[in-house]
């Protein structure tokens, strides 16, 4: 799973100022010439300094300009189409609409799919595995996801915590220690309420896992590891929508390798699960 950087500038152009936008509009632009192009090259016809585009890759967790020029060539040879989300216009029907907002959810699967690296993923279910307490922290969207992840790790060995309320976060929050691990769901990475929970979380030595979709965010400057959900913005609804189908496969995608380790015992914790909630059907 190789990272896109295509994707990832794509979706995150709102987090970068002036400047920076300009040179990333122009590698949207024609990804192709972007690839070939030296560093001057780059710089002339984006109208933006070597110098801010050697920091810029840097920023974005590139060691170099070499490897972020290698990182959009192999991006671009796999590149979603531009307009792959499609703008949802005042002329399109319920199927137009539909096709659109279906297309949107899978292109921010595949965004993130593509970004993902199996290091992060191996140490992302390791802190879980190895957590003597797991607490998923998310507040409005985000809290969905949150609550989902309770709802499907409750069928492993782990024990989990996770709560609606804001103010009973924050108290399960300051309970966890250094023994304990915790997922940080936020869309935006800076929502106050959520960032003081992870601010909470990080003074008491627990391990912190974020799923945002903006790598430099507060949120993932917190965390101990970033797993990014890539969603593009579009016009009538907020990015937001397709990033919480992401963030949920996430989850999916963690609940999965840590069941999958947990084997025997998580299908015992299954079984018995299914047992009783079973007594509660009528026959």
């Amino acid at each position: 799973m190789a990272r896109n950087i295509i994707a990832q500038l794509r979706a995150q152009k709102n987090q970068y100022n002036a400047t920076e936008n300009k040179l990333i509009n122009y590698i949207l632009a024609d990804t192709k010439r972007a690839q070939e192009a030296t560093i001057q090259e780059l710089s002339n016809g984006s109208g933006v300094s070597t110098a801010t585009i050697s920091r810029f890759a840097k920023k974005i967790g590139f060691d170099s300009f070499r490897e972020f020029s290698v990182a959009i060539a192999s991006a671009a040879s796999t590149a979603t189409p531009v307009d792959f989300f499609g703008e949802i216009t005042d002329d399109d029907d319920t199927m137009a609409i539909s096709q659109k907002v279906f297309a949107g959810a899978t292109n921010a699967l595949h965004a993130t799919l593509n970004h993902l690296t199996v290091a992060d993923l191996e140490t992302a279910s390791g802190y879980l595995i190895a957590a003597r307490r797991v607490g998923f922290f998310g507040i409005g969207g985000s809290s969905i996801v949150a609550f989902n992840a309770y709802h499907k790790f409750l069928r492993t060995p782990l024990d989990v915590i996770a709560h609606p309320d804001y103010d009973i976060q924050l108290m399960q929050a300051v309970k966890l220690d250094h023994d304990d691990a915790a997922v940080v769901i936020s869309h935006s990475g800076r929502n106050k309420d959520t960032l003081l929970v992870a601010q909470k979380l990080k003074q008491n030595g627990v391990k912190v896992i974020a799923i945002t979709s903006f790598a430099d965010s507060a949120l993932a400057k917190i965390a101990d590891l970033v797993l990014l959900s890539l969603a593009e913005e579009i016009n009538f609804r907020s990015e937001s929508m397709s990033s919480l189908i992401a963030q949920i496969t996430l989850i999916d995608t963690l609940f999965t390798l840590v069941g999958s380790y947990f084997s025997q015992n998580t299908q015992n914790v299954v079984d018995n699960m299914r047992s009783v909630i079973e007594e509660t059907r009528a026959h």
